[in-house]
């Protein structure tokens, strides 16, 4: 997956002031959001994208959804995100943060809460906030693109700290909108850890058994707890992963079907393809040569 700089270069050709890869905040309008389309989602960060005027309608994880004024909309990493329509009069917010370094963050308990907790769950990924919440947060985005702009001496520590902050305001809204289950310590650490773990190696390991190792529990009860918080199995993320990562290969890589299905640890290509299909419809030779035709 693209790395927020990474993406960010790709979007928009070059990075902003006050850019330092880690949390940046902007506002949006309908130019903005269509040129997200560069990279298709496959993006290793977190987004909150606040709509203030008009809509916009995406194609996010298969699912088509439409967002207007006051809605909030979440972007988890390496979900497949694709701006079918915006209006022209369309005005936002976006804040994004990398994924690692969100998962450093003071609050990240409530970040993995937000992100995958009643979300998932409730197969949404957007929250329709009132009025005077929706303005409160854009107040607290607005305050992030001041420090981000400034040459505060603190910054470095400041913007963190206000992340953290509207994330726990945003909680705040999401708990009073939504039906929230609440886990214990020890589950949010597990799933945490499973998430941590994840991005630095799906590619080398595919089972169940790595992770729970690695983590000091049982196979059963790491399932159990995934399934749990999300509403999903240890093996529809780890083979999300490996079918993001393909997708991203493929479609902007020079490299072979054959290194893509090494790089993925496939001990084969028949056995890369196999997988491929089942999740794509299309062997990666054939979803290659589709993209490349567009």
């Amino acid at each position: 997956m693209y790395t927020l700089t990474e993406a960010w270069i790709e979007m928009f050709g070059r990075l902003p002031d006050g850019w330092d890869g880690n949390i940046y905040c902007t506002k949006t309008d309908a130019d903005i959001v269509l040129r997200t389309n560069a990279t298709n989602g496959f993006m290793a960060a977190y987004t909150f994208s606040l709509i203030r005027e008009g809509w916009i309608t995406l194609l996010y994880n298969g699912h088509e959804v439409t967002l207007h004024p006051d809605d909030l909309f979440i972007y988890s990493p390496g979900m497949e995100s694709t701006v079918i329509d915006v209006s022209e009069k369309y005005q936002g917010y976006c804040m994004l943060v990398d994924e690692k370094a969100s998962l450093e963050t003071p609050n990240v308990r409530d970040l993995v809460n937000i992100a995958y907790q009643p979300l998932v769950r409730l197969h949404e990924s957007s929250i329709s906030l009132p009025q005077d919440t929706a303005t409160h947060l854009a107040e607290k985005m607005e305050e992030i693109i001041s420090y981000l702009h400034s040459n505060h001496i603190y910054k470095e520590k400041i913007l963190p700290m206000l992340f953290s902050v509207f994330l726990l305001d945003f909680q705040d809204a999401q708990k009073k909108a939504v039906s929230n289950v609440q886990t214990s310590t020890r589950v949010e650490e597990i799933f945490i850890g499973f998430m941590r773990l994840l991005p630095d190696n799906f590619a080398d390991h595919h089972d169940i058994a790595f992770y729970a190792s690695a983590l000091n529990i049982s196979s059963v009860y790491l399932s159990r707890v995934i399934r749990q918080v999300s509403g999903h199995t240890v093996m529809d993320y780890i083979n999300h992963m490996l079918e993001t990562e393909a997708n991203y290969l493929i479609s902007t890589s020079e490299l072979t079907i054959g290194q893509i299905a090494d790089r993925l640890g496939f001990a084969d290509i028949p056995s890369f393809s196999k997988f491929f299909k089942r999740h794509k419809g299309l062997t990666p030779r054939d979803y290659r040569n589709q993209k490349r035709s567009l």
